[in-house]
């Protein structure tokens, strides 16, 4: 019963919506820190949760991505297609990654345009072989400066201060 009231609590204060919001790639946390404030959290509150959700799903997705293209083509040829395009677009990022190595990983997510992010990056980076212990770290720096700015975008940099 402790626990039902205490996810209700999440969801009536937005935290929870913005955790999950936070981590459905395109959206990530370019959706979800206005969202959050927009459901009353601090610009804080909602960078701190967006920044948690955006990271939860990137070690999964650095680890399984091969082998998830590879199941879906193998087993749902219907999205070979989609699978492809995904490849493509890490082949058309592979020379950021080699020629600046972990600081273009960084710069890809943290930069908050379309076609870039943690998922992105997490595509990149298993489809690329680079090192895990090197690939998280560099995709958390991304998502930290994408919440910042986000945030300072959004909501000017002098209230980030505040």
């Amino acid at each position: 019963m402790i626990i039902i009231e205490w996810i209700e609590q999440l969801a009536a204060n937005g935290v929870l919506v913005t955790l999950l919001v936070s981590m459905v790639p395109v959206l990530e946390l370019r959706g979800a820190i206005p969202l959050g404030v927009s459901l009353g959290l601090t610009h804080w509150q909602a960078m701190a949760v967006s920044i948690l959700g955006n990271m939860l799903p990137v070690p999964f997705v650095v680890v399984f991505v091969r082998r998830l293209f590879g199941w879906m083509k193998q087993k749902i040829p219907a999205l070979s297609g989609f699978v492809a395009r995904m490849e493509t677009k890490a082949d058309s990022k592979k020379e950021l990654i080699r020629r600046w190595q972990l600081l273009g990983l960084v710069a890809l997510v943290a930069i908050p345009l379309p076609g870039t992010g943690a998922w992105t990056g997490a595509v990149i980076a298993g489809l690329l072989n680079v090192r895990k212990r090197q690939a998280i770290p560099a995709i958390f720096i991304g998502i930290i400066l994408a919440g910042i700015l986000v945030t300072g975008i959004t909501y000017g940099f002098t209230d980030l201060l505040l």
